[in-house]
């Protein structure tokens, strides 16, 4: 048996028995296991599935195939195909190079953002996102393609060195946030104990301003770690509660006892300024000095109503003593004798000022005319007054 090539003529074997059609189907199966397997190649590399290295690889061992192949049928055809696919397998590695040189530079420009926004991170207080925003941005690295060693190796350094800074950083912050949670809770435990202590006592004024006190230095103290600050606060808010808790009780029942202690000296009120006016000061007096020994037993009146209370029995009192001190004062011969003495030097000045007065007119001396009756027409004002005061004391 021959096959024809562009090549010429040569042998492929030989058919010792049967019918040449025999022969010539026995080795054209042989052709078409070849035509099969080019089949296949250009049927992967049109899918993508064979990488271009491998397809070229396959596309040379079965040149190596078709020159030696004992089958015959168009060779010549095969060839061609293959060389069509060896052209398809360069325009993919060309694309391939292409795609690669992005990627490498997409990586390459994403890298540097991230190293970038690492070190950003690293110097920034997000103690919780900043660990979490890390590790984002470690898992995206590792899905990122390698880039030439040089530039890979300076941009992971970048990367590394921020995470380390950050990790150390974070640390320490925690470290001190873990001292300074310590340190709050000694100063808490020190508060519960006083604030337990006072829990009891009845000394309202001084252990709700002592509690105030203790409520402003815990929040002050800061918070102290979470296994033990809910406990200390619960404590802490029990003792407050007794203490408030007891003094609300105990003002609920001042409160009823102010105001039956403000009926009963309503009713005094009422007893009292029936003694207005006052027509015997004496009498009055003894009456409202019996009042007030009442008034004294009873005790507090609510706070709202204590000074209006206070001041009705005042106006009492003062009526009273205001009848007192005029009565002494109309009776009393030495305060007559002083407002009689005034009024008798006024009248000898007026005298004096009246012949000042008359000179002046008769010296025709305006100025001195003016100032004479001016002082003149003072002194009998005050005149009128004195004799208004003598008067009083006289009846």
């Amino acid at each position: 048996m021959f096959v024809r090539t562009s090549q010429g003529e040569r042998s492929v074997g030989s058919w010792q028995v049967g019918q040449p059609e025999q022969a010539l189907a026995f080795f054209g199966r042989k052709f078409d296991d070849l035509a099969v397997q080019v089949d296949l190649l250009e049927q992967r590399l049109t899918s993508g599935a064979a990488p271009p290295d491998e397809t070229a690889a396959s596309v040379r061992k079965l040149r190596e195939q078709i020159a030696d192949a004992k089958a015959v049928g168009d060779l010549d055809a095969l060839s061609r195909r293959l060389d069509a696919v060896e052209e398809h397998v360069s325009q993919r590695r060309a694309e391939r190079k292409a795609a690669r040189a992005k990627a490498q530079e997409e990586a390459q420009a994403r890298k540097e953002e991230i190293a970038a926004a690492a070190e950003e991170i690293a110097e920034g207080n997000d103690w919780r996102g900043g660990a979490d925003r890390l590790r984002a941005l470690l898992d995206e690295w590792k899905t990122l393609a390698r880039l030439n060693r040089a530039t890979d190796d300076a941009l992971w350094r970048r990367f590394s060195t921020a995470r380390t800074h950050y990790t150390r950083r974070r640390k320490a912050h925690f470290a001190e946030q873990a001292e300074r949670r310590e340190n709050a809770r000694v100063v808490k435990e020190r508060i519960l104990a006083e604030a337990e202590e006072l829990a009891t006592s009845t000394d309202w004024g001084p252990t709700s301003r002592r509690f105030r006190d203790l409520m402003s230095q815990w929040k002050a103290a800061g918070p102290a770690p979470r296994n033990v600050e809910d406990t200390l606060w619960k404590r802490f808010r029990a003792a407050q509660d007794t203490f408030f808790d007891a003094r609300a009780a105990e003002q609920a029942q001042r409160s009823d006892e102010e105001n039956a202690n403000l009926q009963a000296k309503e009713a005094l009120l009422t007893e009292a300024e029936a003694l207005l006016p006052v027509q015997d000061w004496k009498a009055a007096r003894a009456q409202l000095r019996d009042i007030q020994e009442r008034w004294e037993a009873i005790g507090y009146v609510p706070r709202d109503a204590r000074r209006s209370v206070e001041g009705r029995l005042r106006r009492v009192e003062e009526a009273i003593r205001d009848a007192e001190q005029a009565e002494w004062k109309h009776s009393n011969p030495e305060a007559y004798a002083r407002a009689q003495d005034t009024v008798d030097q006024l009248q000898n000045l007026i005298a004096d000022l009246e012949r000042q007065v008359e000179k002046a007119r008769a010296s025709g001396n305006e100025r001195k005319l003016r100032e004479a009756q001016e002082a003149l027409e003072a002194r009998k004002a005050w005149l009128d007054q004195a004799i208004q005061a003598r008067d009083e004391f006289a009846r």
